[in-house]
């Protein structure tokens, strides 16, 4: 049986993280697991617990958070991956999306995500890698990058009451309909292919949807080498409005707004406005011109069950 370190981040999901702590423990001693436990302290202390917890040869660091946590404990992991030292990444899922947790297959309620981490099925799966904004040396992703109108969602999400993952994010997608109704023109770059076009938002995906319930790549799959994009180019607010239902459905690729594509580098940069952009829910450029995006596949190993068991 491999031995756990479970980072939990008790602040996830209005304060569930630190709630469920208890219930956390007692399913993982009726599955005989043997584990430690320590809580994330300050942004970015997830990333340095499972870079020292792989280091210390502890087989599977499990993400306890949503999907701000995960993406800590992918860096932490990929950081000492560099150092020599491997360890699979599992998650219990605390937080309010999600997103990261769905797209590798890993179920939502703690009894069944524990028996996940009990059954100890492994999941190889790609990663992203960011470079630029506020992370001039890159930043690996599990989900997602958004640029525009979703990553001003973001911010919005993070200045309202925690009313859960969806809701939440439905509430700040109608505020930035008005806050955010223009956004910027750019450059985009996808395996050299290039086009310059105003855009309302780019989703560079490597899972399938944001916020809980937005299908922006409703076919993508997160062991497939390829990014999903979802393009949206510039439209009015009344015509945003319209397009939400067929983002909630996925059936957005139907729309003469929207332009799905595949790729494995992506450049971004703006030709007019900057690029507010996020990736897995964390806010990583507000006032950046230029985004370079690379696939990593087969980066990472996760503790979920075997692609299509979901």
């Amino acid at each position: 049986m491999p031995r756990y370190t479970l980072i939990v981040n008790p602040a996830a999901g209005a304060g569930t993280g630190g709630r469920s702590i208890p219930t956390i423990e007692s399913l993982l001693k009726a599955s005989r697991l043997t584990y430690d436990l320590v809580r994330t302290e300050r942004r970015g202390h997830a990333i340095e617990l499972a870079r020292e917890a792989a280091l210390a040869g502890v087989e599977v660091v499990v993400a306890c958070g949503g999907d701000g946590t995960s993406n800590e404990v992918i860096n932490g992991l990929k950081l000492a991956q560099t150092q020599g030292r491997s360890a699979a990444l599992g998650v219990l899922c605390v937080g309010r999306g999600n997103d990261f947790a769905f797209a590798v297959g890993i179920p939502p309620d703690l009894p069944s995500g524990v028996d996940t981490l009990a059954a100890d099925a492994r999941r190889t799966i790609d990663l992203g890698r960011v470079t630029g904004g506020a992370f001039p040396d890159g930043r690996f992703f599990g989900s997602c990058v958004g640029i525009g109108f979703d990553a001003v969602t973001t911010i919005q999400v993070s200045k309202m009451p925690r009313w859960g993952g969806f809701l939440s994010f439905f509430a700040a997608v109608l505020k930035t309909i008005f806050l955010y109704p223009y956004g910027p023109t750019v450059r985009l770059e996808v395996d050299g292919r290039t086009m310059t076009l105003p855009t309302l938002m780019v989703s560079v995906m490597n899972g399938r949807r944001l916020g809980g319930g937005f299908w922006m790549a409703p076919t993508a799959e997160p062991d497939d080498g390829l990014f999903d994009l979802c393009v949206a180019r510039q439209a009015s607010r009344r015509r945003i409005i319209g397009l939400i239902p067929h983002f909630m459905k996925g059936t957005q690729p139907t729309q003469p707004e929207i332009e799905m594509l595949q790729g494995r580098r992506i450049v971004i940069e703006a030709v007019e406005g900057v690029l507010p952009a996020q990736t897995d829910g964390e806010i990583i450029s507000t006032e950046g011109k230029r985004l370079d995006i690379e696939m990593l596949p087969g980066s990472l190993q996760v503790v979920a069950p075997a692609a299509g068991a979901r």
